[in-house]
């Protein structure tokens, strides 16, 4: 029945944008009125020309102000525009938009998420930014992304770097980089509403009021709840993962002449919930297999920005986060963090442009035990101190710049890191740039891989070996405190060209070389009578693996028309690493890296406004297939259909991952979720501003 359902609303689909299309007048410059620049539906971003968007200026690569165009880095941004038209209502799923990012929906409320490889649940080598907030976990040296959310409609962008960037954003900016900038609080006056539900999107709300305390200081107070359905498992029946959200936050900005000032927070609650598969971790031994729980927090920060001249100021900023999990199947833990961080840039001379600062962070993580998961000592404080500099020399004004720096970190698993970075590029006109660069990363032990005790699955017989055991045998991962960082050696190489003020193409290629990747190997086993006689394979963490990478990627933009916009992505990935073949089913995120990323990605867009008034948008995608989990490539798509009737409400209706009633994309490493079936899903909704 529910797949009848669908498919007649994916035929009403298809009449509505039929109908709409007849009854819409084509855009062009003459439906404008006279004096108008852009139609009175857009956002500023649509009618940038190809030209204006290589000029916008991003912040990520280089902690300054820099042109798109004249960053010797890989990046990729995504707008506000992009998200709206894409229909997604999550961080992660907007994130499939660029280039070279590994984006697979595990549930509900969890994906895998790595940039150039090493993908998985608990992936350690990005980093992801909040407004310059780090929102890395130190249990597991990754992003709980059911925690990283914000109301949608307040993203100005989402800067991606592909990448190393550890010279200036420290220990685990190994592949990459991704900052979500929220607006300012002057660009969202006035009144946002929106709501809608669907299939999958059951229901969801959102309110926005933006407003000011005088004029120089205006603010935002913003709400939103939503609530999905829960996927099916591959082995059937419910996930348990259906998830319930609400979150609140503020923004307030002051500014003058020299200074700005932010201060910023907000506050989550999230109802959620896991099932273990039962044949990896069978009862007797681990009775758990299903649980709901919830997870709640919040964070506060406050930024100071002082002009001292048109190419000198400095930063100061601090925040504090705080994140309890409770999901009493697998997990049970507390997080907090503070963060102090400072920056002055000056000019030196000529041609010199100087950025040094300095960083202070403090984490404290307590884990209470559950059947799965221990850790000793159950409570820790750990603290990273940092310095960095970083001096981009003009060699020929307006052609070539040198870029060399480093960061020298400090923390509690290994001591000291140095990683440095040097970056060049070659502007030898308007319409092209080349770069170059060299960069050492590292990615620093996690508390988990020096203090935990992990259930990891049942096994039938030992690894390696024919022989027959009388009883049952559980995997038991512990970490080890003379685990050290795992180290990168990066080369990249881009190439960007604007063929006309209708089309551009950015090229990067690159090869990683990595040493000291964490493996797994065996110990000795021993018995144990809890709860029941059983035998007990360690499984000891270890630095032994190494590996290469290398790769290509390439953002096409296009518009062939004024009120049509094509962008065309495409990532080739290979992989080889060496590790310990016996156990690295236990570890696929560095064992079997090369089988679970997908060796090629394709994302196709299309931005097509039918009339002023209404908007259609398409996206197609393909990812090839991962072998390790035996997991075919798929086609899926998009779209969505937006109707503005009158001024300042729209109406619109969205479709996710059409071609099939359900795929499949990944599976949970370590924690043993169970498979899941991603469904097919309509949504509508409406949106009012005033």
């Amino acid at each position: 029945m529910m797949a009848q359902l669908n498919t007649r609303c994916l035929i009403g689909c298809r009449i509505l944008v039929i109908m709409l299309a007849c009854i819409s007048k084509p855009v062009s410059a003459v439906n404008y009125a006279q004096g108008d620049t852009q139609p009175p539906h857009t956002n500023a971003l649509i009618d940038l020309s190809i030209e204006e968007l290589m000029n916008l200026e991003v912040t990520s690569a280089t902690r300054s102000p820099t042109k798109l165009s004249e960053t010797a880095s890989a990046i990729f941004v995504i707008t506000q525009d992009d998200i709206q038209r894409s229909g997604v209502t999550s961080i992660p799923e907007a994130l499939r938009m660029a280039p070279g990012v590994t984006v697979a929906r595990i549930g509900t409320d969890k994906w895998s998420i790595s940039i150039r490889g090493f993908n998985g649940r608990f992936a350690n080598k990005l980093q992801v930014l909040m407004d310059g907030r780090s929102v890395y976990n130190p249990l597991f040296s990754g992003i709980a992304w059911d925690q990283q959310d914000t109301f949608m409609e307040d993203i100005d962008r989402i800067e991606v770097i592909r990448g190393p960037s550890a010279a200036i954003w420290g220990a685990n900016a190994v592949n990459g980089v991704i900052n979500i900038i929220t607006k300012k609080a002057g660009e969202t006056q006035g009144v946002l509403l929106t709501a809608g539900g669907g299939s999958f999107e059951h229901g969801f709300v959102g309110a926005r009021y933006g407003g000011k305390i005088n004029d120089k200081t205006p603010y935002r107070v913003y709400a939103k709840g939503f609530t999905r359905d829960h996927m099916t498992a591959v082995q059937g029946g419910n996930a348990n993962d259906e998830w319930h959200s609400t979150r609140g936050g503020f923004r307030v900005d002051h500014s003058n002449e020299i200074d700005q000032f932010t201060l910023q927070g907000d506050i989550f609650y999230n109802s959620l919930g896991d099932r273990l598969d039962k044949s990896l971790l069978s009862a007797p031994i681990i009775q758990a297999e299903s649980a709901r729980g919830n997870s709640e927090g919040g964070n506060i920060r406050f930024r100071w920005d002082r002009t001292l001249s048109e190419k000198s100021s400095v930063m100061f900023q601090t925040y504090y986060d705080i994140a309890d999990y409770r999901v009493n199947t697998w997990a049970n833990l507390l997080s907090k963090s503070f963060d102090l961080d400072f920056q002055h840039r000056f000019p030196l001379f000529d041609r010199h442009d100087i950025t040094w600062g300095g960083h202070y962070r403090l984490y404290h993580t307590k884990v209470r035990d559950t059947e799965l998961i221990s850790l000793n000592p159950r409570s820790q404080t750990n603290h990273l101190f940092g310095a960095y500099i970083r001096d981009e020399i003009t060699l020929i004004p307006e052609k070539l710049k040198l870029t060399v720096g480093s960061r020298f970190d400090r923390n509690d698993f290994t001591g000291l890191e140095i990683q440095p970075n040097a970056r060049v590029i070659w502007t030898p006109n308007a319409q092209n740039s080349i770069w170059a660069s060299v960069s050492r990363a590292v990615r620093t032990p996690s508390r988990a891989e020096n203090d935990i005790h992990l259930n990891a699955q049942s096994l039938e017989r030992i690894p390696g070996s024919a022989s027959f055991i009388p009883f049952p045998i559980l995997s038991q991962i512990s970490g080890s405190h003379s685990v050290n960082s795992e180290k990168l050696l990066a080369y990249e190489l881009g190439y960007r060209h604007q063929f006309s003020p209708r089309l551009s193409v950015d090229l990067a290629a690159f090869y990683n070389d990595y040493s000291h990747l964490r493996d797994l190997s065996s110990g000795i086993p021993f018995i144990s009578n809890d709860p029941i006689t059983h035998l007990i394979l360690p499984v000891n963490i270890n630095n032994k693996a190494s590996g290469y990478t290398y790769g290509v990627e390439m953002s096409v933009d296009s518009r062939p028309l004024d009120n049509w916009r094509l962008q065309l992505n495409y990532s080739y990935l290979h992989m080889h690493i060496k590790a310990d073949s016996i156990l690295r089913g236990f570890d696929p995120t560095t064992g079997s890296a090369a089988k679970v990323a997908p060796q090629h990605q394709i994302s196709l867009r299309s931005n097509y406004d039918l009339s002023e008034k209404i908007q259609f948008n398409l996206w197609m995608r393909y990812v090839s297939s991962v072998d390790f989990y035996n997991i075919p490539g798929y086609i899926t798509m998009d779209t969505k259909l937006s109707f503005k009737p009158v001024k300042n409400v729209e109406l619109f209706l969205v479709g996710q991952n059409l071609l099939k009633q359900r795929h499949r994309e990944t599976v949970s490493d370590f924690v043993p979720s169970v498979a899941t079936y991603i469904p097919r899903g309509i949504y509508v909704g409406a949106k009012w501003r005033f």
